[in-house]
């Protein structure tokens, strides 16, 4: 075995101890995923995704009445989105506020189109707002569990399913949160 010190990177995750307790981001993580999309200059947005926006696939488009003005192309080439979607995915492990924003966006892998490309570049100007947003592990008493639950019922367009959310707490650590359709 080998001391390596205190922590303080780990698969790409950033740990810096304080008296307050351990605070956890990916923020270097947030910074090259901003530059990879080529939004170091865009202005930040206020939330991850557009409220009363609703995202649909192309199955539900084609029933849409031919008159109405209705213009948003499947993507060409869907690798770079799903590829987009995977990095931000993997930036929900210290970042829970993205988990149903992404969990919006990871059902429109399979055949993206350029409103669900757009939905996920304004996540990612979200989180221009503040990369180095994490978690925050306490260092005080940490007796009591704490559990919060919530649904949308049935707010799904397609198939009138409800998203359901769930966050534990143990102390003032949220230790597992969740956001599933």
């Amino acid at each position: 075995m080998k001391d390596l010190g205190e922590l303080k990177f780990f698969l790409g995750i950033e740990c810096a101890r304080s008296s307050k307790g351990i605070h956890m981001s990916q923020r270097k993580y947030a910074l090259e995923l901003i530059a990879e999309c080529g939004l170091g200059g865009a202005k930040p947005a206020g939330t991850p995704l557009e409220q009363n926006k609703k995202l649909t696939f192309v199955q539900y488009d084609e029933y849409i009445p031919p008159g109405e003005e209705h213009k948003d192309p499947i993507l060409q080439d869907p690798s770079r989105y799903q590829r987009l979607v995977g990095r931000l995915l993997y930036l929900t492990m210290t970042r829970p506020d993205l988990s149903f924003s992404v969990q919006v966006l990871s059902q429109y892998m399979h055949s993206p189109k350029e409103s669900h490309m757009e939905a996920a570049l304004r996540v990612v100007r979200y989180i221009k707002e503040a990369p180095g947003l994490g978690l925050l592990m306490p260092a005080g008493d940490t007796n009591q569990l704490l559990a919060y639950c919530d649904s949308d019922w049935g707010s799904c367009i397609e198939t009138r399913r409800s998203v359901t959310v769930y966050l534990v707490k143990l102390g003032g650590s949220l230790i597992s949160w969740k956001s599933k359709k």
